[in-house]
């Protein structure tokens, strides 16, 4: 790969909102982008049309692709049945899936990890919050389950999540100068934005991990020379914050119906940024 990577970046691109020929024109818009591999940060589609969709980007956009997946990913369906589907479908080089996937090292020095991550119920009110999300209706194991038992669920997904991506994280910024961290979920209280503000107290719980967010302090500050950047979605509200001096958050925003290429990812003397395309 050249000097100088450039990572695309996609996130809530809900490709299921759109017709066939918006995701055509989708993707042909994206294969102009001058970019040495892409990052997806989750919900791509729902359960039956996800590896549809991820065909399509990988055919079409000619560069490899690593994927989160996101909770609108595992609608209609379970995250039992999704999760051995999606890892059946991955191709080495061309199609991967961060959950199952050690450290990707893009060049020297520059490496991306991920996992899907997930509203793990910690930060906020989940007592309180009367939100009901689709997810409490569309994804099995979270559907009409006392509260109770909701949050601990929750717990437990936040909790695989980080003991996923914690040894990767450790891996990776062993031998990288820089790190890219792509999660569906915002890791911090302080990534949770929508409509230009960080979320209350009733959305915090499902939409912020800490289970990850905690993996990833901790291994920024054991590597205080190593950069991390962190790409993640879900809010579809586009926002910035800095968890620690080397550790950067984008959330991005997002339309239904809409889907943009959210900026490509490049070194800027030594720290990932994301660029306006």
């Amino acid at each position: 790969m050249r000097g100088n990577v450039r990572i695309g970046w996609l996130s809530d691109i809900h490709l299921n909102f759109l017709d066939d020929i918006g995701v055509s024109a989708f993707v042909s818009e994206l294969a102009s982008a001058d970019v040495d591999a892409w990052v997806v940060s989750g919900d791509i589609g729902e359960a039956d049309s996800v590896l549809g969709y991820l065909e399509r980007l990988v055919s079409g956009l000619g560069r490899p692709v690593y994927f989160v997946l996101g909770n609108h990913d595992y609608y209609r369906s379970s995250i039992a049945d999704v999760t051995p589907q999606v890892a059946a479908a991955v191709r080495p080089g061309e199609l991967v899936w961060l959950n199952t996937s050690g450290p990707i090292e893009l060049e020297d020095g520059i490496a991306v990890v991920g996992d899907d991550g997930w509203g793990d119920a910690r930060f906020g009110d989940p007592i309180g919050s009367q939100l009901q999300l689709s997810d409490f209706y569309l994804i099995e194991e979270l559907t009409q389950i006392p509260r109770s038992e909701l949050i601990a669920k929750s717990n437990a997904l936040g909790d695989d999540a980080a003991a996923r991506l914690a040894p990767k994280l450790e891996e990776a910024a062993d031998h990288s100068r820089m790190v890219c961290i792509v999660t569906h979920v915002p890791p911090f209280e302080g990534a949770a934005w929508y409509d230009g503000q960080q979320s209350g107290p009733e959305w915090l719980p499902w939409f912020s991990c800490s289970a990850t967010g905690s993996a990833i302090l901790r291994c920024a500050e054991r590597h205080a020379d190593v950069n991390f950047l962190v790409l993640c979605g879900h809010t579809h509200g586009a926002g910035y914050f800095e968890a620690r001096e080397n550790v950067a958050v984008h959330t991005a925003g997002a339309k239904y119906r809409s889907p943009v290429l959210q900026g490509i990812v490049t070194d800027d003397g030594g720290r990932l940024r994301v660029r306006s395309s």
